[in-house]
């Protein structure tokens, strides 16, 4: 295997779930048991230099707390070990195998690649996610007739929290595609799913201020994807079904 980032080390995404009660794990927390896990794996994560060394780690988007998700991304700098070389294109199953049982339930690596050349950081490739709002009980006309309302408008101005203020964002730019999907055919019946493709970098284009404006403020929301526009490609930075090895920002 040769060197995937440079320095001798490799580069290694991973495609990961934070579901059920994960979900309201912020941020930092998440990063924390992620750290924890690949030390438990014994996986030979590469680390900086300097008087404080940290683990080479990038992580995608920060997912908002209370969001579930089955596409959050990682990627981690290996030290090309022996152990690792062997193992060849198998790596990427490899690390899943070991990782897997040192990640809490909730958290499940669904995908994992190999990224050749020089990688760029997730953030900046992911131009615009996709996320489910789940709402039971919610009058799946009278939400279609407000996802109407919302495309058709010049303007969603949508209130929220900012450093201790009240300030007021406009959704609209960031408001890419929207429709609202019957209940499934469940035992239980599940209620009408929203699915919305917000832009990132947008700051009003987030998805509880989707959920207000469209009058489900308790939806259960879950990102399902998150896009990537690569040469004027557009992709996912990996595919559920994990690939042995994937251009750098790019699925198979």
């Amino acid at each position: 295997m040769t060197d995937q980032g440079g320095d001798g080390r490799l580069v290694l995404r991973l495609r990961y779930t934070k579901l059920g009660k994960l979900r309201w794990l912020s941020h930092r927390d998440l990063a924390r048991v992620l750290e924890r896990a690949l030390r438990r794996a014994r996986l030979p994560v590469a680390y900086s230099a300097g008087f404080s060394p940290h683990p080479l780690l990038s992580f995608g988007l920060a997912l908002p707390t209370g969001c579930e998700s089955t596409a959050e991304y990682l990627d981690v700098r290996l030290e090309p070990t022996p152990g690792l070389l062997e193992a060849g294109p198998a790596l990427p199953d490899l690390v899943r195998r070991e990782l897997g049982p040192a990640l809490p339930q909730g958290v499940a690596v669904l995908a994992a690649a190999v990224l050749e050349g020089s990688s760029r950081s997730l953030q900046q490739i992911v131009t615009a996610c996709e996320w489910q709002l789940l709402a039971p009980g919610a009058d799946p006309a009278a939400l279609r007739r407000r996802a109407a309302e919302l495309l058709d408008a010049e303007s969603v101005p949508v209130a929220r929290q900012r450093r201790g203020a009240l300030v007021e964002e406009d959704l609209r730019p960031g408001l890419l595609a929207l429709r609202v999907e019957d209940p499934q055919a469940d035992p239980e019946p599940s209620g009408p799913q929203v699915v919305a493709e917000l832009a990132t970098g947008v700051p009003g284009a987030r998805p509880d201020g989707l959920a207000r404006a469209l009058g489900i403020p308790g939806a259960l929301v879950r990102r399902t994807h998150q896009w990537t526009n690569v040469e004027g490609s557009r992709r996912e930075p990996l595919d559920a079904v994990p690939p042995a090895l994937v251009p750098e920002g790019a699925a198979r």
